[in-house]
């Protein structure tokens, strides 16, 4: 019996105690519709003493612009539109009030000065989240705001913190505050060694205030930790201009590894090679259109279905080619090179004729979307995972040409032609085949440039110069001569940027490679063959 009531009156406390903590937070939320600005930052400051977690989602309404106050009986609720009105909801207990006429609320204004403190006064409530990544978040807004109201709160939950990260973040915020503040010198010092350790662009623009306003002590500790912070910052920036190089490499790779198997095989300069690329990157379109319209819920894997799609559509329409128009044109380069250039605008045309000459939206999957950091590096999901399947295909590429037959095939026809077709290699059948893969791999770039670049007629025109220098460079059909022509370009052209521009960059590149095909003329990594060599 004692038992049983012991749980019935634990039971009506916990029911009774959300509607007396509602209760007493009840006047300092009315305070908030009080009128004035510094009236409502009153309040705000009132509901922040409390602690109490039922506050944050009053005062998010608040920053949201969702608190209004109803005029019948001057409550502050929580109005969002419905139809010609507002649906009204308490601010405290997210209870519906029902439905109000837009005359019937008003809503309360807040000023720049009132975001300000409405920011610092959530990074200070969610402190003591249960959710160690809510700390963290908070601890990082109260590091951007730098409020010394904030201060009691940081030491409050840094006693109690057991998480390491969400410690460091809080240690890092505390230093914020106490350095934009008026501490002690020896705080202050403490916490220019604590910024020196994080050491990004944040912490040196903090270190640089400190050196210009501090104490004498305070300033040659500041001064000694932003050259520091410096020397690191710039590691860490070359560290992500070879990320960068890295990416534009692998973008380079997968545009030129196809050109380099039929430019090697059948020595024809194909000047629609960029058009097959942006037919890849068309079929990835009318893949996610057919996701979005009969599969929505699977469109996170409309990406692995268009890789597919997107090398048969190529490769069909690169056999087309070769079959149609390349097999009446080979040892004329000349005339080869002008007929790929009026089928590349004939393809353009084409295009522009079927989907318009705009922009054509390619949504890119969960799995690709957002960035993650790595010490000093930003690194994107979406170019990470281009990366890791322009190795792919190129690891894939390599074993088809050496463990099967079409792949010694090709090398035979490549090596000798004239004796490939005498040992009963049908040459004009791997000549078309040839192109239709190296027309179905520009087509797997496609769908890899779809999700970093427009998707337009003209999308294959941006990427077939540098192709055509990657192959050369790096040896005309050599995988690996692509490979490492495709990292040291893309490496050159991100380490040059900074200093000469996008365009002065690539002109460089340009004339190095002039210049370095006058020494080496047949690349980096040439070809050995009876063919190559005679």
């Amino acid at each position: 019996m004692h038992r049983a009531f012991c749980w019935l009156l634990a039971a009506f406390l916990a029911l009774a105690a959300p509607a007396s903590f509602a209760a007493d937070l009840a006047p300092l939320v009315r305070g908030l519709g009080a009128g004035s600005y510094a009236e409502t930052e009153k309040a705000i400051a009132g509901l922040a003493e409390t602690g109490d977690p039922a506050v944050v989602p009053v005062i998010e309404a608040l920053q949201a612009g969702d608190l209004h106050i109803r005029k019948a009986d001057g409550a502050v609720v929580v109005a969002k539109r419905a139809g010609n009105g507002y649906a009204l909801t308490d601010p405290l207990t997210g209870a519906a009030l029902g439905e109000a006429d837009r005359n019937a609320v008003e809503k309360i204004r807040i000023n720049n000065a009132l975001r300000r403190t409405i920011s610092a006064t959530l990074g200070a409530l969610t402190l003591m989240s249960p959710d160690a990544n809510t700390r963290r978040q908070a601890a990082e807004a109260v590091f951007k705001s730098r409020d010394a109201n904030a201060l009691d709160a940081l030491n409050t939950a840094l006693a109690k913190e057991t998480d390491e990260r969400v410690r460091r973040a809080m240690t890092q915020a505390r230093a914020s505050v106490l350095l934009a503040g008026d501490a002690p010198d020896a705080d202050k010092i403490a916490a220019v060694a604590v910024l020196q350790e994080r050491g990004d662009q944040d912490a040196r623009a903090l270190l640089n205030g400190a050196a210009n306003t501090g104490s004498d002590a305070v300033k040659d500790a500041a001064t000694k930790a932003i050259a520091s912070v410096e020397q690191r910052l710039a590691l860490w920036g070359a560290a992500q201009n070879l990320w960068y190089g890295l990416s534009l490499g692998s973008v380079l790779l997968l545009a030129a590894i196809g050109l380099a198997v039929t430019f090697g095989v059948m020595g024809v300069i194909n000047m629609a090679h960029g058009e097959m690329v942006m037919i890849g990157a068309y079929a990835t379109f009318l893949v996610q259109e057919a996701f979005r319209q009969w599969a929505p819920g699977l469109f996170d894997f409309s990406i692995l279905v268009a890789l597919p799609v997107a090398f048969l559509v190529s490769g069909a329409v690169g056999v087309a080619i070769e079959r149609s128009v390349i097999r009446w044109l080979y040892g004329r380069p000349l005339e080869t090179l002008l007929a790929t250039w009026g089928l590349s605008l004939a393809l353009q045309q084409a295009v522009r004729s079927i989907f318009g000459p705009t922009n054509r939206e390619v949504g890119a999957p969960s799995w690709m979307s957002g960035a993650f950091e790595l010490g000093g590096l930003t690194i994107t999901y979406g170019r990470l995972w281009i990366v890791v399947f322009a190795f792919l295909v190129f690891g894939a590429l390599l074993v088809a040409l050496r463990k099967t037959w079409f792949g010694l095939s090709i090398r035979a026809v490549t090596q000798n032609r004239s004796m490939a077709n005498a040992m009963g290699i049908r040459t004009a059948r791997v000549d078309a085949l040839t192109f239709g893969l190296g027309s179905g791999i520009a087509g797997l770039a496609g769908v890899a440039l779809s999700q970093i670049d427009n998707v337009s007629p003209n999308l294959g025109q941006g990427y077939i110069i540098d192709s055509f220098m990657v192959v050369v460079f790096g040896g005309v059909g050599n995988l690996w001569g692509t490979l490492v022509g495709a990292l040291a370009l893309g490496g050159v052209n991100k380490f040059l940027e900074p200093y000469a521009g996008a365009v002065l960059g690539k002109i460089l590149v340009l004339i190095f490679i002039i210049l370095f095909i006058q020494r080496r003329p047949r690349g980096l990594f040439a070809l050995k063959g009876r063919a190559v060599e005679a």
